[in-house]
């Protein structure tokens, strides 16, 4: 695909797109690791107690090696592209920061961070391919909005059996929405005004150099937060339509 690519045509916005995405993708190793110790301590858990579940655990340790390796040529190709152009390469100090280990959780809670996260990377990719003027850049663009949407597919239908086998309460699927969703909440991304410091990990999200983009703000978050709406009724069976719903409900779920 990068050789249908033409370097000299890109534009500025275009040469940033890639390079913010390139250090993005960076992360998800972390992410495939922390899905893979998971779902190996998870199967394990379960075995005796619920062996369909143990199953389903299983199936998603396998698959993350999957995902794993699709995202890793996400991001040796959006890399390698940035170095012929020419722009500043990742640095290692960069490249240590964003591999840094991601704590373990909640294995739904997990899942459902992993499908909110591949939405919105879905959601910004498509953006950057409505821009890109180049045929061939617009085409990469395309091919890994749709990768990050069938990785988000197959988040969904895990966390949903986790929440169907009557396990795991719905309520971690919407703790998670609504970190995404609340007023300044992860959907925002770079634009936040306050940006967590942690010292464990990094969020791709956060770390997006935007001030040079011609943006007054996050590009397509109704549509962001229509598809998490879709995501958690899919997930969950409980339809929601706003963000104050998802709290409300999530709320009533954990007693306040």
């Amino acid at each position: 695909m990068i050789d249908a690519i033409d370097i000299e045509s890109l534009s500025e916005t275009d040469k940033l797109h890639i390079w913010n995405a390139g250090r993005a993708e960076l992360t998800t190793k972390p992410g495939a690791d922390r899905l893979a110790r998971l779902a190996d301590t998870e199967c394990r858990r379960w075995q005796t107690k619920n062996p369909i579940l143990a199953a389903v655990m299983q199936a998603c340790g396998t698959w993350s090696r999957y995902w794993n390796e699709e995202e890793s040529f996400h991001e040796a190709t959006l890399n390698h592209l940035s170095s012929l152009i020419g722009l500043e390469p990742v640095s290692n100090e960069t490249f240590i920061e964003f591999r840094q280990i991601f704590p373990d959780d909640d294995m739904l809670r997990t899942l459902v961070l992993l499908a909110l996260s591949e939405i919105v990377a879905s959601a910004n990719y498509s953006y950057c391919a409505s821009l890109a003027k180049d045929s061939g850049l617009k085409k990469l663009f395309k091919q890994i909005a749709a990768d990050e949407s069938q990785h988000m597919s197959y988040f969904i239908s895990f966390a949903k059996a986790l929440v169907d086998s009557g396990e795991y309460s719905p309520k971690g699927a919407l703790a998670v929405a609504h970190l995404f969703l609340r007023e300044g909440g992860e959907i925002h991304g770079s634009y936040r005004q306050k940006i967590e410091q942690r010292q464990t990990h990094v969020n791709w999200w956060d770390s997006l150099k935007v001030e040079a983009l011609q943006t007054d703000g996050p590009v397509e978050i109704e549509r962001k937060a229509n598809l998490i709406f879709a995501a958690l009724k899919q997930i969950t069976g409980i339809h929601f339509s706003s963000a104050a719903e998802v709290e409300e409900k999530w709320l009533e779920m954990v007693g306040c």
